[in-house]
């Protein structure tokens, strides 16, 4: 890539595509995202053998690999010299991942590189799921982008720490709870830090351009709005409700559907001017966590 980034299609959201072993190609995404250099990239691979060589492979996260990959799981790792500090923030780990979308594994397996990808967006602001969400935040600030149509996941991967004995989840994500517990058994989860060894760990993220309000209940939800003068976008789920400026993820309340529609309810909803948007919490069950965790964090301040 001789130093350029581009952003390429996954089938989680897009990324901001850049030689991981190449350190001033790196270092323009973290330039070209405002990205804080404390908050580490995700390297992408096209196989396990190339997983092997980035990072100390144990056996356990081997079967979540072969379980689970291609597809939107991220695994931390002891990481492999060739890959630089800056990648890394500095840790003696690595989050690698093989991604499912056929032209990112095209571009993986054609180059013969490892893509170190963030999500294509400004730091702190809602990721993007289509090639014309990158242009609209991005623009001539990368090379170019690769058009691989919506994204069908539609939030990150999910990141589970197995670089000690006790694996752990440090991101929600597009791959279930449920699903890793299967394989792993029960396992902790650390969501926040102040010093992050993955991405996506930061207290506040997804900034859609609005304040956001938060309602488990989908009563008190249509209950605020109607005592609200003000211009409310609101983003919700099931039965359609008869309110302008709102975004339905998913009529039929399905995890997956709401999930992959997420990012571009927020993004619907920011650019429609309204001050605010309350946001109905979906069921902490499945991809459900993964939509709640990112609502919340980008009401936080």
């Amino acid at each position: 890539m001789d130093g350029h980034i581009v952003a390429l299609p996954t089938e989680t959201v897009y990324g901001l595509g850049a030689d991981a072993t190449n350190k001033e190609a790196v270092a323009n995404v973290f330039k070209a995202k405002n990205r804080p250099s404390f908050d580490p990239l995700i390297v992408h691979v096209p196989t396990l053998k190339a997983v092997q060589d980035v990072a100390v492979l144990s056996k356990q996260a081997e079967q979540l690999f072969l379980a689970f990959s291609p597809g939107p799981l991220t695994v931390v790792l002891p990481k492999r010299k060739c890959i630089p500090d800056l990648v890394t923030s500095g840790h003696s780990t690595v989050a690698v991942r093989i991604p499912a979308h056929p032209i990112m594994l095209q571009v993986l397996q054609a180059s013969g590189l490892y893509i170190a990808a963030p999500s294509a967006n400004p730091f702190g602001f809602t990721s993007p799921t289509t090639a014309q969400h990158v242009l609209d935040q991005l623009g001539t600030a990368i090379s170019g982008v690769v058009d691989g149509g919506p994204c069908t996941v539609g939030i990150e991967s999910t990141i589970v720490d197995m670089s000690t004995d006790v694996p752990k989840v440090l991101r929600l994500g597009g791959m279930a709870l449920e699903q890793l517990e299967h394989i792993l058994g029960p396992v902790e989860t650390q969501l926040s830090s102040s010093n992050p060894n993955a991405p996506g760990m930061l207290s506040s993220h997804y900034n859609p351009g609005a304040t956001i309000e938060l309602y488990p209940d989908r009563e008190a939800l249509v209950a605020a709005v109607n005592s609200n003068n003000d211009a409310i976008g609101v983003l919700y789920w099931g039965e359609p409700l008869p309110i302008a400026n709102s975004f339905n993820l998913s009529p039929k309340c399905v995890d997956t559907e709401a999930a992959s529609n997420l990012f571009m309810g927020l993004r619907e909803l920011g650019k429609s001017k309204v001050t605010k948007i309350y946001a109905h919490l979906f069921p902490e069950k499945g991809l459900g966590r993964a939509i709640n965790d990112r609502l919340q964090r980008a009401a936080n301040k």
